[in-house]
């Protein structure tokens, strides 16, 4: 059948994308799902910097890739040997499929599964297939998703079923900025109540996780982003206090809010400047999280004995460390009873031909979370 993609030949484009366009809008053919897959309708699919880091090159893939990883759809049809959905079903997409049975699967950490992984590096489908072509060449999926599509064929590994009174617009955002940021506060961080917490990054993931924050019932909530705008706004999402990583005295000021640091620093931003901001303002015997997808080549620089004398934990968190068909529905019903007010973080609702102008308004660092509606 046809469907349409977000089509990148190329990355590296020049900026700004909205004149470069490297992302082209193309009819594509899809073949039928097989064994264990899906054809879905998409709904909503959300913008995130992991697909602008394809774009710009900071996360390579193989090319010619149909883009986009967070996003809400409805099956349409199960290929042989589906066992939990239907068609008419309401789903999340999730980026990280898990097998279910190598270690890390085992061991209740899906996000880990490494035939996961490996299918993510091959471009294809947990099960190893490719369903896309354009004019007779084989198109790589997006880890397991291509969610800027009208259609879509994947993998029941890489979805959850949520109510049909969730909507959709909204259940985009639980598939990757949900999952990541605030997994990466309370599952990663296992932050307590009455717990002081700074979340370093005031994109859409960062927010998200500064909402998990504030529904966890931390005391102190330290908003850090060197944009003023995102700051204001993360005050008035319910942080308690906003820095600036630039200014002068800019951890001593934390420390000084926070009688010595935070109990956990969360750090979302995807830059090292920033996880050494977070690790800095972390105190004795506190934890530092990062969920950021910095450039490969990127290196940490930390004093070592401070793991050991300060009793310092630095954990990386990739999912938000989380269990899927555990955590999208509990987040979903958080969402429901208004302790993740995940809409407030969206700021531009796109048609799919926008997307370039959406991405180029990502990395202007203009937009919080975008949403391309689908009819």
């Amino acid at each position: 059948m046809k469907t349409k993609i977000a089509l990148l030949r190329h990355m590296h484009a020049e900026r700004p994308y909205g004149t470069s366009k490297p992302i082209e809008i193309a009819e594509a053919e899809l073949s039928p799902p097989q064994s264990g897959e899906m054809l879905i309708k998409m709904a909503a699919a959300g913008l995130c910097h992991s697909d602008l880091s394809v774009i710009n090159g900071d996360r390579p893939r193989d090319m010619p890739v149909a883009l986009g990883h967070e996003a809400s759809a409805i099956v349409q049809e199960v290929g042989p040997n589906v066992t939990r959905f239907q068609p008419g079903d309401h789903i999340v997409l999730v980026f990280a499929p898990s097998c279910g049975h190598c270690l890390p699967c085992a061991e209740g950490r899906p996000a880990l599964c490494v035939p996961g992984a490996v299918a993510a590096g091959k471009g294809s489908l947990i099960g190893g297939t490719k369903h896309i072509s354009h004019d007779g060449q084989t198109v790589n999926h997006h880890v397991g998703v291509s969610a800027f599509s009208t259609y879509a064929v994947v993998s029941e590994a890489s979805c959850v079923k949520i109510d049909k009174d969730i909507p959709l617009d909204k259940a985009a955002l639980l598939g990757c900025a949900v999952l990541t940021g605030v997994g990466a506060v309370l599952n990663s961080g296992d932050l307590k109540t009455g717990q002081s917490c700074a979340v370093v990054g005031l994109g859409g993931v960062g927010l998200a996780g500064l909402l998990g924050a504030i529904a966890a019932g931390a005391r102190t909530i330290v908003a850090v982003d060197l944009a003023k705008d995102k700051r204001d706004f993360a005050l008035e999402l319910g942080a308690t206090h906003a820095i600036d990583p630039s200014e002068e005295g800019a951890i001593e000021k934390v420390k000084e809010i926070t009688g010595g640091g935070v109990d956990l620093a969360v750090e979302l931003a995807g830059a090292v400047p920033a996880l050494k901001f977070a690790y800095d303002i972390t105190r004795r015997g506190g934890t530092t999280v990062t969920a950021g997808l910095p450039n490969p080549a990127a290196e940490l620089k930390i004093p070592a004995v401070s793991l050991t004398v300060d009793e310092r934990a630095l954990k990386g968190s990739y999912v938000g460390s989380c269990v899927p068909v555990r955590d999208i529905p509990r987040f979903a019903q958080m969402m429901v009873q208004g302790q993740l007010p995940i809409e407030k973080l969206v700021t531009h609702r796109l048609k799919l031909d926008e997307i370039n102008e959406g991405f180029e308004r990502l990395a202007a660092g203009n937009a919080i979370r975008q949403i391309i509606e689908f009819d």
